[in-house]
């Protein structure tokens, strides 16, 4: 009688599968480590540099601190006391009207000033880039040298922009010491400094523009206004919105060149929220803490407000 031989199913296949798949775990799990890595740097540098910084500023807002109370740590809850003193102080109205005026006004000049020199240099003729890099100087060099300098232009006295209004006959003008003309001041030394920042990204965005369509336009009898109005500014719509907008959220928060030039005055002729901010909070003898770290809320709430549409802007743009 012949018996017949059953093989066992081999299990070195499923084996096999087994240990694919460990080894696949263990490849994922490698790249997690590794991607956790790199982001926890990040993530301990925004919670340290962002994060705790706006809950102190928050935490400021709400309790009512002094300056036993600042080091001891033991304010008491206020609410929103700090927002209703501030709103109701008179010098509210005057500080967002001068930070709204401050902030359009120059947006609006240095996008136009940025465009017109942008669309210049991207005639590529000799020496353009010796030129282009020499309209930089202004967004390289330390803010404090650049409103020190512009102090000294405007002052009084022996600035040379005075000196230059009395050769052509022209009275002499307070630009520091005027209410009339102290915020104006700031405004043209906020333009220089901005200019160049919209002149490198406007530029970047022209270069993206295809010469061919340059080269039809004028074989079609298309002048260089025609072409800019039906070319150039349509396909740099994209760089133009997000060069306004970064402007923007920078421009809402200027405080160093304020300071320099006027400190906010004279009085509060030139007062912005940053820098009246800056006063209620270290200014005096006697601090408002709450009251500051308050405006400071109100100016981060604006500037958060803008930082989302530019998110929006530029979501719109991946689509």
């Amino acid at each position: 009688m012949t018996i017949a031989r059953v093989d066992r199913p081999r299990r070195a296949p499923a084996a096999a599968a087994g240990a694919g798949d460990t080894g696949a775990r263990s490849v994922r799990r490698r790249r997690r480590l590794t991607a956790l890595a790199f982001v926890t740097p990040l993530l301990a540098y925004l919670a340290a540099f962002y994060v705790y910084p706006l809950y102190r500023n928050l935490d400021l807002s709400l309790r009512d601190y002094t300056v036993r109370s600042f080091v001891a740590g033991d304010a008491p809850f206020s609410g929103w006391d700090n927002f209703r003193t501030v709103l109701d102080d008179p010098t509210f109205g005057p500080a967002m009207r001068h930070t709204l005026v401050f902030t359009f006004v120059s947006i609006a000049f240095q996008y136009v000033s940025g465009l017109a020199l942008a669309v210049f240099f991207n005639r590529h003729f000799r020496l353009s880039t010796v030129l282009r890099a020499l309209f930089l100087i202004p967004w390289l060099l330390p803010l404090i040298v650049s409103a020190s300098t512009w102090s000294w232009m405007f002052n009084s006295e022996s600035g040379v922009v005075n000196y230059f209004l009395h050769f052509v006959g022209i009275d002499p003008v307070g630009w520091l010491t005027s209410p009339d003309w102290a915020l104006t001041a700031v405004i043209v030394a906020n333009i220089w400094i901005g200019i160049p920042f919209n002149l490198v990204i406007l530029y970047s965005g022209l270069q993206n523009i295809p010469g061919e369509l340059y080269e039809a336009a004028a074989l079609d009898g298309a002048g260089a206004w025609q072409q800019f109005r039906r070319i150039t500014f349509p396909l740099l719509r994209p760089v133009s919105a997000i060069t306004l907008l970064l402007g923007l959220v920078y421009t809402l928060k200027v405080f160093d060149l304020i300071w320099i030039m006027t400190k906010g005055g004279p009085g509060d002729a030139s007062s912005t929220l940053a820098t009246w901010s800056y006063q209620l909070g270290f200014g005096t003898l006697l601090p408002k803490f709450g009251p500051g770290a308050a405006v400071g809320d109100i100016l981060i709430l604006i500037a958060l407000v803008f930082g989302l549409l530019y998110i929006r802007v530029q979501r719109r743009q991946e689509a």
